[in-house]
């Protein structure tokens, strides 16, 4: 009879664990929803305040976006090293690349402004650095936390289909409920600075649930 108990008791923690867990995911899930919120945020109201020191046209719009483009591509290869890196701390590491994106994103305003009186006068050259310079960081980073979150599901599921196609799905959906929120309706009530501060918040939000999703049992 004891053995009886002792068994059940072992097959009633294994349960718990395991339905607690779903809840974890979709509140990563929820919490890469807003990721893709903030991001686009960040390129709108960026992109606004780098037009206003830089101006207006062609050459610096397309500077300006494959910098955004460029940087996000390579953050993803720093993605994947912090995944092998850190095996056991994918989470950890993803709220911490939030965290740090948030804390760019409250002196990105003074930075921009900053590079923008020194270089008003600068050519096309000069204009692609400094607009490199001032995004490589937070794009770096804002690249690095899919790879993370491929690596912290595909440890669960164990199939890069669901996985990558679930959070693809998902971040996208957030940049573009972040990208319209923004440039049709946030900018109706709130300055630049107002949508950035916002954006800061959301990273802040994320960084919380992504860093208490980790302390549950895996």
């Amino acid at each position: 009879m004891d053995v009886v108990r002792e068994n059940t008791a072992h097959s009633a923690g294994p349960t718990q664990k395991a339905g607690s867990a779903p809840r974890a995911e979709w509140l990563v899930l929820a919490a890469f929803f807003l990721s893709g919120v903030s991001a686009l945020t960040y390129q709108v109201a960026w992109q606004r305040l780098l037009y206003a020191e830089f101006g207006v046209d062609l050459e610096s719009i397309t500077i300006i976006v494959s910098c955004f483009m460029l940087g996000l591509g390579i953050g993803s290869l720093l993605g994947g090293w912090l995944a092998d890196r850190f095996p056991t701390r994918h989470l950890r590491v993803f709220g911490f690349v939030e965290l740090s994106i948030g804390l760019f994103g409250i002196a990105s305003p003074w930075v921009i402004m900053g590079i923008g009186e020194t270089l008003s006068h600068a050519g096309p050259v000069m204009l692609a650095t400094s607009s490199f310079a001032i995004l490589l960081v937070p794009t770096l980073l804002m690249g690095a936390t899919l790879p993370l979150l491929i690596a912290h599901f595909y440890g669960r599921y164990h199939s890069v289909g669901v996985t990558v196609g679930t959070l693809y799905f998902v971040n996208t959906l957030g940049a573009a409920a972040g990208a319209y929120a923004t440039g049709l309706v946030v900018f109706n009530y709130l300055t630049i600075g107002g949508s950035i501060r916002a954006a800061v918040v959301i990273n802040f939000a994320v960084a919380t649930a992504a860093l208490l999703a980790s302390r549950r049992p895996q």
